[in-house]
């Protein structure tokens, strides 16, 4: 069998797990941690609290050792259920060319082309490690990503590179906003709406929250960094959803107002986090404890994706565009766990086989010819050990 071909067979093996982010990948993160360490792999399985998720961390060559090269990929991937697939899902076809299964695109393909590259990678290292990064829960806020980035950083391990092999037609990305999204809960006093005095209505102060999002939405645009390439190329807000109240005669006890913002620099979303946080402390809440001391205002993180931040000096970006021949990079406006990686100071790329366009779809798909050029990357970044 040709690399290509025991790539493929890796593949149709990863699509067989059902990695749901709702579920297990423990399965999957066995498979993994098996291969690699038949490559000579030192592998570490890292669960989360539940003890049903983990990441899988893998190193060929020096350990404890500063610099070398991660290689990193998430294992969930979207449901499929209400999706008009054509086949199986999870049992992976080829037609014509392409391999059609859940997260064939979205992200095993990449995963599959690593484990087949991991053989050669471990007899061509030389002095640096290479360092294998198969993490959970991408998809739902890049939970496994968060957790791995707080073990390297109690162990003072700083991987000198990152590329990250998100699908993007093996294009070189350099840059993606963030996505914070937040539920803000507002909780009253129910009174008669006649006596709007007796009361503390949730969806007013809800009301009064959005508008303040609307202020900081405006301010944002006279804050786009010089020179930003995104589009729009400053920090967006959008408010998602303003719900509360059951009756036009009643002051409203309950509310809440789901809301993201994208910011293209991280100190945008302290920015907005610190503002909020001054005006709900000494604007609303002083207003609404003057007529019940019980009233409150709470918010809760649904996630927060760290951007991608384009960087003068990115020794990954340069090296994957003199790999791939590629005369530019772009931004995308997906997000990625490259972020955290990249807060860690680790020069961080994103880069991978399969187009964006296909992922969470029915029919999901990668070409073999998208494959083949990972692989050709992948053996290129072996001479470079």
């Amino acid at each position: 069998m040709t690399p290509l071909d025991r790539t493929v067979a890796t593949l149709a093996d990863l699509i067989g797990f059902p990695t749901v982010s709702a579920d297990s990948n423990l399965d999957a993160i066995a498979y993994l941690a098996n291969r690699l360490e038949s490559a000579g792999a030192r592998c570490e399985v890292l669960q989360d609290e539940s003890g049903l998720k983990a990441n899988l961390f893998a190193t060929i060559g020096p350990e404890d050792t500063d610099g070398g090269l991660m290689l990193c990929g998430h294992t969930d991937v979207v449901p499929v259920e209400d999706q008009p697939w054509s086949s199986d899902p999870y049992d992976m076809v080829e037609h014509e060319g392409l391999l059609y299964g859940r997260g064939t695109c979205d992200m095993k393909g990449f995963i599959a082309a690593c484990v087949e590259a991991a053989p050669d990678l471990a007899e061509r290292v030389n002095g640096r490690p290479v360092h294998f990064v198969f993490t959970h829960d991408e998809e739902i806020g890049c939970l496994g990503a968060q957790s791995l980035v707080e073990v390297l950083k109690a162990r003072q391990l700083r991987p000198g590179l990152c590329l990250i092999g998100e699908p993007t037609s093996m294009r070189v990305i350099e840059g993606h906003k963030g996505c914070y999204e937040y539920q803000t809960e507002f909780t009253g006093l129910e009174g008669h709406g006649s006596s709007p005095d007796h009361g503390v209505n949730a969806v007013e102060y809800a009301a009064r929250y959005v508008s303040r999002l609307l202020e900081l939405k405006d301010r944002l645009k006279a804050r786009t960094p010089p020179g930003s390439q995104f589009d729009p190329p400053w920090t967006t807000i959008n408010v998602g959803a303003l719900t509360g109240g059951h009756a036009p005669n009643v002051i409203a006890a309950k509310a809440e107002v789901i809301w993201e913002m994208r910011p293209v620099i991280t100190d945008d979303a302290d920015y907005v986090k610190h503002d909020l946080h001054e005006y709900i402390h000494d604007v609303l809440l002083p207003a609404m404890h003057d007529v019940d001391p019980e009233a409150g205002i709470v918010t809760h993180t649904l996630g927060e994706v760290r951007g991608l931040e384009p960087m003068h000096h990115n020794a990954a970006r340069d090296l994957i565009c003199e790999l791939t021949g590629a005369n530019g990079t772009d931004l995308v406006p997906f997000g990625t766990e490259a972020g955290l990686f990249q807060s860690l100071g680790i020069d961080t790329v994103v880069c991978g086989p399969g187009s964006i366009e296909q992922a969470h779809k029915a029919d999901e798909f990668v070409s073999r010819t998208q494959l083949q050029k990972c692989l050709d990357l992948l053996d290129r970044l072996g001479d470079r050990l």
